[in-house]
């Protein structure tokens, strides 16, 4: 009972450390965001682009974070609204670059060619098929930007509800580039055993 009261009488401390950072601007709460979320969001942002426009992009969005938490809703995931802002901030660089991105099913990005083997390594088995990194990122890169980008986030974890306020498209949009983007790495990934 007195459990009870206390949480009626006194705010309950948030787990949700962007929460904590949105209301007290803490840096503390900052620095644990980076620790938690910058590799993935890095990650993220290198499939959609390559590794200087991915720093960069990563940079500006820890600076947007900054400036933007008052509109951080609790609610949201921090991952994804994080996520969001870093989608956001590479389409307006792409855009600043007069790189056009066309945010549609059939577009391709060119194959962006800045040794993306670098970051990773090794190899992959994928059912009875031998894939290599290397060989699975070129055919991701193949992919359209709106088809590689549900398909990393559904990688990074992401619930389709989160994936659908990242990239703010609706259920059935992001279910179709899902479906769409494992056909296509599929035959690409296929015509490459092949080609072996």
């Amino acid at each position: 009972m007195l459990l009870n009261i206390k949480s009626w009488l006194f705010e309950v401390p948030s787990k949700d450390c962007m929460a904590r950072c949105a209301k007290s601007g803490d840096n503390r709460h900052l620095e644990q965001l980076i620790t938690l979320y910058s590799n993935n969001l890095y990650h993220y942002l290198v499939t959609q682009s390559n590794t200087h426009l991915a720093y960069d992009v990563s940079q500006q969005t820890w600076l947007k974070v900054i400036e933007k938490r008052h509109l951080y809703q609790a609610q949201t995931t921090p991952k994804a609204w994080l996520f969001r802002l870093a989608r956001n901030t590479l389409i307006d660089e792409y855009r600043k670059q007069k790189h056009f991105v066309e945010l549609d099913e059939n577009s391709q990005l060119p194959a962006q060619n800045d040794n993306q083997s670098e970051l990773t390594s090794g190899d992959s088995h994928i059912g009875d098929t031998h894939i290599s990194y290397e060989a699975f990122n070129t055919a991701l890169k193949q992919l359209s930007f709106v088809q590689r980008e549900a398909i990393t986030l559904q990688q990074e974890g992401f619930s389709l509800a989160d994936i659908e306020l990242i990239t703010q498209s609706n259920a059935q949009t992001i279910k179709t580039r899902l479906r769409y983007a494992k056909q296509n790495l599929k035959q690409l990934l296929g015509d490459r055993n092949e080609q072996a």
